[in-house]
């Protein structure tokens, strides 16, 4: 069963299967160039910092469900011990497939958008997953079918299509032509994160009219996702009664003060250390706040480099870290 996405890659590429494309960047600089567009008239500054990135490769997979494939991550990652955090995880996370995944789940459409909709009919819970940039990728859907699939709590989960078969494509990475400049400053000021978070209210309407067994809804975002999980969670109109922001981009600890549910927050070694710390002291709900010291922004999503034994284990862990928050803090 093909994606939702058609992506409009150059003949070149499209016609390779599974042919390495040109470098993309390895820090979180697509994360600085959101908050430049979001707060900046400029983002030439930005695209300036992108285009000059360390850069890791990248592969397209040949005509699969999900069609994309993570970047592959060249960083040498430490061998410290992993900190289990708060305690032990207490759910069971199936085995981690590294390449070549086969989704669990399969496409819905919910108010015009078409969602990867994954885990059993008769959960009461529901997760709303709301993606990085780069849109379906394995290792984000792999994700998806982990938080369905790991807990003694059934959780139907539901990853909508916000950019509507238009994610960042890969190949703007590095940008290092006129033309990628402006295709990327475009792509950020038509999909700014709280677009998104005022359209998720008629969203989960939506979802819980169509699945009235759903009692419940939590939020899972990756990255650009992570700011939308606050954005919405602080909001009035908020729907959700629990939160996750994994490796989130632009973190702003004002918007604790106002976040009004249990929130979970694990963040990369490249999410700015003292807002993270800031964000954690300003939030007044339950809450667990922990920074995955050797891993990339985006390493429980798009940007994993699951063949990487690290890696691999540290996204394991984020997921159990956030089966376990939901478990013990979701009433």
């Amino acid at each position: 069963m093909p994606g939702p996405n058609q992506f409009r890659l150059p003949a070149s590429v499209s016609s390779a299967s599974s042919a390495g494309l040109s470098s993309v960047s390895r820090t979180g600089a697509y994360s600085r160039l959101l908050h430049s567009t979001s707060h900046s008239s400029s983002a030439s500054a930005v695209l300036h910092t992108i285009a000059h990135s360390r850069p890791i490769s990248a592969q397209i997979l040949p005509n699969t469900l999900v069609n994309r494939s993570a970047p592959a991550q060249t960083a040498k990652m430490s061998t410290m011990q992993a900190c289990h955090g708060h305690n032990e995880a207490c759910c069971n996370i199936p085995p981690v497939v590294t390449s070549g995944y086969t989704p669990k789940g399969s496409f819905s459409e919910y108010d015009g958008l078409k969602t990867y909709v994954t885990g059993p009919d008769d959960a009461t819970k529901g997760i709303v997953v709301v993606y990085d940039i780069f849109g379906y990728f394995d290792q984000t859907v792999q994700g998806a079918d982990i938080l369905a699939t790991s807990d003694d709590t059934k959780y139907k989960v539901f990853m909508p299509d916000w950019f509507k078969g238009e994610p960042c494509p890969i190949e703007w990475y590095p940008p290092d032509t006129d033309e990628k400049k402006k295709n990327l400053g475009a792509f950020f000021s038509k999909n700014p994160p709280h677009g998104v978070a005022e359209k998720l209210p008629a969203f989960v309407k939506t979802l819980s009219a169509k699945h009235p067994n759903i009692k419940s809804w939590g939020i899972v975002g990756y990255c650009w996702g992570g700011k939308v999980v606050s954005l919405i969670t602080k909001s009035e109109t908020n729907p959700f009664s629990i939160g996750a922001e994994c490796h989130p981009a632009m973190v702003d600890p004002e918007e604790a003060k106002g976040i009004k549910v249990p929130l979970i927050l694990l963040a990369s070694k490249e999410e700015p250390e003292d807002k993270v710390k800031e964000f954690e002291q300003n939030l007044s709900v339950p809450k667990h706040v922990e920074t995955f010291k050797d891993q990339i922004h985006g390493w429980m999503a798009a940007r994993s480099d699951l063949k990487d034994e690290r890696v691999k284990s540290e996204y394991i862990r984020g997921y159990k870290t956030v089966l376990e928050f939901f478990g013990k803090n979701w009433k």
